[in-house]
């Protein structure tokens, strides 16, 4: 199997893949994001009485993958929310994504470098190649990864694009009897981090550097 190829060629590449800091973000936009988007209707202070989790604790200092991590691991429960109340799911833009974690306190500073090795294992552990495929490797639902470079550029970035095709994946998942994977700790920071150098690095036997 390539992965483990990978590995070995993406560390030639590790610093000319570190991700491009993300455009600045502002907070007080975020704040309004949070506002027009609706999140507003469930997460609430805590003196108040919401549907969904307090608002300090989702605001509240934090690596920005592990705020990515969190929006993840939620998709589903507010997906199933958003339809029983006959809500629509908001678009979310990566300018957007940007101010809204800033708002939430999702600082990439806060945020560990990430394990290539073990990003390695949480792509397989969490069967993520179960339906999408990695340079032509494992499944055919959905888009290959390798082909999603850009969405690995920032925490911002890839909480867009989460966000955006997460509803639609944590169904497919169910479909294919799959369950919808979790992440804890640093493991979406790796998988990423993963992710970023595997589009990164050259096909095995091509040479040469990826291109830009």
């Amino acid at each position: 199997m390539w992965l483990a190829a990978v590995l070995i060629g993406a560390g030639a590449w590790v610093l000319a893949g570190a991700p491009s800091r993300a455009a600045a973000a502002d907070a007080e936009s975020g704040a309004a994001v949070f506002a027009a988007k609706q999140c507003v209707r469930c997460h609430v202070p805590r003196s108040e009485q919401g549907p969904g989790p307090v608002l300090e604790e989702i605001r509240r200092p934090q690596g920005a993958m592990e705020l990515a991590g969190r929006l993840w691991n939620h998709v589903p429960a507010m997906a199933g929310m958003l339809a029983q109340r006959g809500f629509q799911w908001p678009s979310i833009s990566a300018s957007e994504m940007a101010d809204l974690m800033a708002y939430l306190q999702g600082d990439a500073l806060r945020d560990a470098r990430p394990d290539l090795y073990k990003g390695q294992v949480t792509l397989l552990r969490k069967n993520c190649l179960k339906c999408h495929s990695l340079r032509r490797e494992g499944g055919r639902v959905e888009p290959d990864l390798a082909e999603r470079r850009g969405d690995y550029e920032s925490a911002s970035a890839w909480a867009a694009a989460m966000w955006t095709h997460t509803p639609r994946m944590a169904a497919m998942a169910s479909s294919v009897g799959v369950a919808y994977p979790r992440f804890t700790g640093d493991e979406m920071g790796n998988l990423v981090g993963f992710l970023r150098e595997a589009a990164a690095a050259p096909l095995r036997g091509t040479g040469g550097a990826p291109k830009r």
